[in-house]
């Protein structure tokens, strides 16, 4: 299985990439193939504009969207900004909607704050039905994110560990049952 993680914070203090990176070290551990795209190091014109249709960004917006039809599942990481998730991941959401159909995703808010993200988490899981994709109830949040990894430290704080172990479980959980259930109804439409 191959998972891709998609990190929709992109200024330049931002603290949610420490997570993202955290994450996908965790599942590598695990032996689950990943891809981390970073939407500050890879960014997408605002689409349908006349940027977007230019010769020089074609070739960025076709390869990631390669790269996320070729995963089995996502995770799709956030700061929460005034309420929601970020503009670069809506941006992106609005470019890939197609490679996002029919799999599993998993939805991963931070915030400065003790509330961890859950407004943009929740109104994430409503977008990611309204492309139909299948979001994982249970979320991820990371409060008081530029806490949560201290410089000190090798390790995130243990409530953070704790809850990103049980958050995986879940998630892998999940995506296997989810790309089981695809490929049986493949092989049934082929027989």
């Amino acid at each position: 299985m191959k998972v891709t993680l998609l990190l929709g914070s992109v200024r330049s203090e931002r603290q949610s990439h420490q997570v993202a990176n955290y994450l996908e070290n965790m599942l590598q551990k695990r032996g689950i193939a990943t891809d981390l795209i970073d939407l500050a190091q890879e960014p997408l014109p605002i689409y349908g504009s006349r940027e977007e249709q230019a010769s020089t960004f074609m070739p960025l917006i076709e390869a990631i969207g390669q790269r996320l039809q070729e995963a089995d599942a996502l995770l799709l990481i956030t700061p929460e900004y005034h309420g929601s998730f970020s503009g670069a991941l809506k941006n992106a959401l609005d470019y890939y909607w197609v490679q996002f159909r029919k799999k599993p995703i998993g939805v991963v808010a931070t915030s400065s704050g003790k509330m961890g993200g859950i407004n943009a988490s929740s109104q994430l899981q409503h977008v990611i039905l309204s492309v139909g994709a299948f979001p994982l109830p249970f979320k991820l949040l990371v409060p008081e994110v530029h806490l949560a990894f201290p410089e000190s430290l090798v390790q995130p704080r243990e409530t953070v560990v704790r809850n990103a172990q049980h958050f995986l479980e879940e998630f892998l959980w999940f995506a296997q049952a989810m790309v089981e259930a695809k490929n049986i109804a493949q092989r049934k439409a082929v027989q």
